[in-house]
């Protein structure tokens, strides 16, 4: 299958960033690499930051993807929402490792990590809805404020992406798996009806 041009200068910007980092990489360097002329790249894009930030979008939306996939699966709520933080801690130290240079430049800028984070708080908090409306309606869940409850749940989960991607924790003698389980037990003895 042909890459399509935007396409393929999204995906060569995020290998050379990867590579090289972002603020090493030019418009003429993911030009050059995607066999195209520098006027082609600025009609799809104006800036680097704005090829950045496609970049990030692209990431985010294979997220997204894996995250909508489990909102659909045919599985009780509860199994909704374990299988929702384990792929989304996984995805994410996927994207992360996927990304070398990139992600040490991206960590060190709060900015560019509220930028991207925004880009998709609100698609996950919308699922996570979905999901915890789901286990309200089977009377398996008990939450006095759905939307209240699905943005707490959407950052908590986000809050520990750093700490499992570098596995922080692990000094307190939490490993990964611990901390999947412990966030999921978290959320479902918060909500569960008993």
């Amino acid at each position: 299958m042909v890459m399509k041009t935007r396409d393929k200068f999204i995906e060569v910007a995020r290998q050379l960033f990867a590579r090289k980092g972002v603020e090493n990489t030019t418009m003429n360097d993911i030009a050059s690499a995607s066999d195209k002329g520098r006027r082609t790249i600025y009609t799809y894009f104006k800036s680097k930051r704005e090829i950045f930030n496609a970049v990030i979008e692209s990431e985010t939306d294979q997220l997204l993807n894996r995250l909508r996939h489990i909102v659909a699966l045919p599985v009780s709520p509860e199994e909704k929402l374990m299988e929702y933080v384990e792929c989304r801690f996984e995805t994410m130290k996927e994207i992360v490792s996927r990304n070398g240079s990139l992600r040490a430049g991206f960590f060190r800028d709060v900015r560019k990590v509220d930028r991207a984070r925004k880009i998709i708080t609100k698609k996950e908090t919308a699922m996570l809805r979905d999901i915890l409306q789901e286990g309200v309606e089977k009377g398996c869940f008990a939450i006095p404020n759905l939307n209240h409850m699905a943005v707490i749940v959407a950052q908590a989960i986000q809050g520990l992406d750093v700490p499992y991607i570098r596995d922080n924790l692990s000094e307190e003698g939490i490993n990964k798996n611990m901390l999947k389980d412990y966030m999921t037990r978290l959320i479902l003895n918060g909500i569960l009806i008993r």
